[in-house]
């Protein structure tokens, strides 16, 4: 074991990051760039109270929250493919120049040991911040993440947990990723008790959720919408500040439909309500889950009672996806109040597409159609 950690302490079991590669990631940037400025996004503003801000994009408000763990937690680490250098979306960059090889640190390209090193060093104390490079690629892990860490506290009594763990990973569509680096894993984590899931919509509320998993004394797992690293900037808190988990926001008011999503999604259903106010005369209140698991189905009932109709969306394919469980819970308790079945927008039950991903994704025309099937029901 100590061998194994001076190792993966040195980088020298991680995959070099040649000039080749360099190119490849710069070529990478560049894409994902032009398609997030395509993206119709709304940035916010922090509240008052959260002290100075200044401005950065998603990627940039992760690396700070990052920057304030490591400051505020002598015991925090970072470790995970690549990240000593910055990482593939550059999340980490700067971060082991300025506290160390010993605090950030390259692993070997091994997602199941990286889960499994986490739990160790949560369990013996320290407050763990590990990244899978991509979260199609959290499935090696997912036995380490299943049975290890979401079931440590439980199986010992609560002598024992694994809290101080928290796994980012970056998700979604980003146009080029075809179906290795395009996956949304959520609905397969949210079916496991003992772990959160948290994925943010913008740069405010990454930093903010972010800092709140890491002070959680629960494993937490974080997904970032890749194609919001670059989407825009918010004038985020310099400091140390955390938004609630299993908190939903209503993010635009409404008293037609209710509409649930989250991460990038969110940005497609803004655009949304703009549209069915404009051309249908529907009022739509727009609700951001950011916790999927456990999530805030308070607020969403109470939206549905108002409006009567629901529609929910998600990159993720239709068949078990989170959707799901919004719209069972909601039939459940709001079933008097329904003026139409609840509508489910999602990817389709099939591998993600590349040149196919335009009719893939649930867009904002998808999600415009399904508005109108629900005030025409």
């Amino acid at each position: 074991m100590a061998v194994c950690g001076a190792l993966v302490r040195s980088g020298r079991l991680s995959r070099p990051i040649s000039g080749r590669n360099s190119a490849f990631i710069d070529s990478r940037f560049a894409v994902v760039k032009r398609l997030a400025s395509a993206l119709s996004y709304v940035p916010e503003t922090a509240p008052s109270d959260f002290g100075e801000t200044t401005k950065m994009n998603l990627f940039q408000s992760i690396n700070s929250a990052m920057d304030v763990a490591l400051a505020n937690d002598p015991t925090a680490v970072i470790f995970g493919e690549d990240v000593a250098f910055g990482g593939v979306f550059r999340c980490t960059i700067g971060l082991a120049d300025k506290y160390g090889k010993d605090r950030v640190f390259n692993t070997p390209l091994c997602e199941q040991g990286i889960a499994g090193f986490g739990i160790g060093m949560a369990v013996m104390g320290a407050t763990a911040i590990a990244e899978i490079q991509f979260a199609d690629y959290i499935f090696p892990a997912f036995d380490q993440i299943v049975n290890e860490a979401a079931k440590y506290r439980y199986r010992s009594g609560n002598l024992f947990d694994c809290g101080r763990l928290t796994m980012r990973a970056p998700c979604g569509a980003v146009g080029h990723g075809a179906l290795y680096h395009s996956q949304s894993p959520e609905a397969f984590f949210a079916h496991v008790p003992g772990i959160k899931v948290v994925i943010p919509r913008g740069p405010i509320q990454a930093k903010g959720l972010l800092l709140a998993c890491i002070k959680d004394d629960n494993p937490c797992i974080f997904l970032e919408p890749k194609i919001l690293y670059r989407a825009a900037v918010e004038h985020v808190p310099v400091g140390d500040f955390s938004l609630p988990l299993s908190s939903a926001e209503v993010v635009v008011e409404g008293k037609d439909v209710t509409m649930v999503a989250w991460g990038t999604q969110v940005q497609v259903l803004r655009e949304v309500c703009n549209m069915a106010q404009e051309k249908l005369g529907v009022s739509c209140e727009l609700i951001d889950l950011r916790t999927i698991m456990p999530w805030d189905s308070e607020t969403v009932i109470k939206s549905v009672n108002k409006t009567g109709r629901l529609l929910v969306a998600h990159e993720a394919p239709l068949t078990g996806g989170f959707a799901a469980e919004v719209a069972s819970t909601v039939q459940s308790e709001c079933f008097l109040h329904l003026e139409a079945p609840v509508e489910r927008v999602c990817g389709y039950d099939t591998p993600f597409p590349h040149i196919f991903e335009p009719f893939y994704m649930p867009d904002k025309w998808r999600c415009f159609e399904a508005v109108k099937k629900l005030i025409n029901y």
